[in-house]
């Protein structure tokens, strides 16, 4: 292959801090000659950038490997790369299962894929999978130049301390870093400068963020709020345990910081939430969310749920429902316990998959009904709209609402980039329609 015109096909899986790092990589790989393209039949390099969240996240990956063989049979020249969660939990398993793997990097050396390339160009099935001693943030691309988009993420904290008893994230990220609020300030007008009017703060426990010079998340919101141009702030994945009096302070004062948060609980049952060793009771939940909304009255949740974790009795299913009720979740999402190797509930006994399986369509019909009376709710009011794209009908323009609901309306591709008044005039089941004011 020469070094220029090359094409980089990424598949990303699972959160948004994946599609952050797919960035990270393609901007890594930029100066190499590589541009991204949509269709891996295209593509001179092939990345997959996995998840180890989902089930059978592992198993997934070694299939998507094997749809990929015809294109590597046909083209030598085709290299094959793994990324992500799953590189960094497999590791040698990859490069034994998947002889057409040409090489395997893990979430904290994305930067050293020019490097690795080479290698492969000599012969070699390079893997890597460490945590290196230097700043993992010191490394990121400078992508601000080339943003299209309004929106932009922003990974500001990686890894986690929690360890939770589910959960890989310990283990494929490592512990809780936060970058330097002083380089996030920088990224952020940066991109502010190239008209990026909304930005999402990322972490895997984003709330725990708190840099070498004590600066919070409350504290970087504050000075990202003066910048010029930037309108909008998010931040996610958040924990209960780092919901501190200054970050829902910063909700009360802060405009752009927008009334929408995913602070995910997991379970209603303190038995269960002991037994994922997630530190805080139902109860303390529910009082912590009903802080943040004296704070902040018209904040809408998000939430994750797990459904059938070891032991879970039909009374802790009940107290699942019952918390749910009471927040009355504008968003949620709820999956089916399955065991992570090397996580400490990977081996407890676990419930059965028909239990299981009825047990999550009761939660998602309850969760629906909250999302479906939230978005009714917004229907005849007045929301102030980031349009960000074409919609799928000629004349039709896409955007976000502050609570991170799509919407739909008839308006110029000259808005783009602007925040417009909408009046809403229907919902459906995960987006609305409008109309413009004025």
């Amino acid at each position: 292959m020469s070094e220029s015109a090359k094409k980089l096909f990424v598949k990303t899986y699972g959160c948004q801090m994946n599609v952050y790092d797919s960035e990270r990589m393609a901007a890594a790989l930029a100066p190499k000659g590589y541009s991204r393209t949509e269709t891996p039949e295209d593509a001179d390099l092939i990345l997959l950038n996995t998840c180890h969240i989902r089930e059978k996240a592992a198993e997934k990956v070694y299939s998507e490997l094997g749809r990929l063989n015809p294109l590597k049979q046909s083209n030598p020249d085709l290299r094959i790369g793994v990324a992500g969660c799953v590189a960094q939990a497999e590791g040698e398993e990859i490069l034994s299962r998947a002889p057409g793997v040409d090489l395997v990097v893990g979430p904290q050396v994305y930067h050293r894929l020019p490097k690795m390339l080479e290698q492969v160009q000599a012969g070699e099935r390079p893997l890597e999978t460490d945590f290196p001693e230097e700043d993992k943030f010191d490394h990121l691309p400078d992508w601000a130049a080339t943003r299209k988009s309004p929106t932009a993420f922003l990974t500001i904290q990686e890894g986690c301390d929690k360890f939770c008893a589910f959960c890989v994230v310990p283990y494929t990220r490592g512990a809780e870093v936060s970058r330097p609020a002083g380089r996030v300030e920088q990224e952020a007008r940066q991109l502010a400068e190239r008209g990026v009017v909304e930005i999402t703060l990322l972490g895997q426990n984003v709330n725990a963020y708190c840099d070498v010079d004590g600066v919070t998340l409350a504290g970087l919101v504050d000075r990202l709020s003066k910048i010029e141009g930037l309108q909008r702030i998010r931040y996610t994945t958040s924990h209960p345990n780092d919901m501190a009096d200054d970050l829902i302070d910063a909700h009360a004062r802060e405009e752009k910081l927008m009334p929408y948060l995913h602070l995910p609980v997991q379970s209603g049952s303190d038995r269960i939430l002991k037994a994922m060793n997630r530190k805080h009771t139902a109860a303390e939940y529910l009082a912590l969310i009903e802080r943040i909304r004296a704070a902040r009255p018209d904040m809408a949740f998000s939430g994750d749920f797990i459904v059938g974790f070891p032991g879970e009795t039909d009374e802790d299913f009940e107290a699942t429902l019952r918390i749910v009720e009471q927040v009355r979740y504008a968003h949620a999402y709820s999956f089916i316990y399955s065991p992570r190797p090397g996580t400490p509930a990977a081996g407890r006994e676990d419930v059965p998959q028909d239990v299981k399986s009825e047990r999550l369509q009761r939660l998602q019909a309850l969760i629906k009904q909250y999302q479906v009376e939230f978005q009714e709710n917004l229907v005849g009011r007045t929301l102030p709209v980031l349009l960000e794209k074409p919609g799928r009908n000629p004349g039709q323009m896409t955007g976000k609402s502050p609570y991170l609901t799509a919407v739909h309306l008839d308006a110029p591709k000259s808005l783009a980039g602007s925040i417009v008044d909408v009046r809403i005039t229907a919902s459906a089941p995960n987006s609305l329609s409008g109309e413009l004011v004025g």
